[in-house]
């Protein structure tokens, strides 16, 4: 499609589609409802590479980068640079959240394929990458972070557990 143009010409088409292709999915993602950000549907849900997270952390040093890179507020304004409350609704909003940010990178990143078909392919490489670049890390992230908020939940769950227990006891 775009074979027969200057490079300058390339340059801009491939920015402008990527530009689009990244509007179309943030439109979608603000639009979409929570309910398809769900952490059970198995696109969310962890893989036996992942180790518990623990892949991210030992081979793409995930703790080194991560906080280098810049986060983006949800609709609501749901900040996701640190956790400012433990209550189960709070995780639960913030692991929804993370849900949401990695379906829209890795929708993002598809942007990657439609650009090595339409373009030369110098173009379509060094385009190709950039998106990916541009979406892969941050996807990488939401499930890093995913991970972990899952496993706050689960401290906190256990220790709502044994207070609701306590309490029982100190009835009788």
């Amino acid at each position: 499609m775009l074979k027969g143009l200057s490079g300058v010409q390339i340059i801009v088409w491939d920015l402008l589609i990527v530009a689009v292709w990244h509007i179309v999915v943030f439109v979608a993602c603000i639009k979409l409802p929570p309910s398809y950000f769900d952490e059970r549907k198995p696109r969310f849900r962890p893989r036996d590479w992942e180790r518990g997270g623990r892949w991210y952390k030992d081979t793409l040093k995930i703790n080194v980068w991560k906080d280098k890179i810049p986060q983006f507020s949800t609709k609501d304004g749901f900040s996701k640079e640190h956790l400012t409350d433990l209550s189960l609704e709070y995780l639960n909003q913030f692991i929804m959240e993370t849900c949401r940010g990695e379906w829209m990178h890795l929708s993002g990143a598809l942007c990657a394929v439609f650009l090595l078909l339409i373009n030369p392919i110098g173009f379509g490489l060094l385009a190709a990458f950039l998106t990916l670049l541009g979406n892969l890390p941050f996807a990488a992230v939401q499930r890093y972070n995913r991970f972990r908020l899952q496993t706050v939940r689960k401290r906190r769950l256990r220790t709502q557990k044994g207070e609701g227990m306590e309490t029982a006891a100190a009835c009788v």
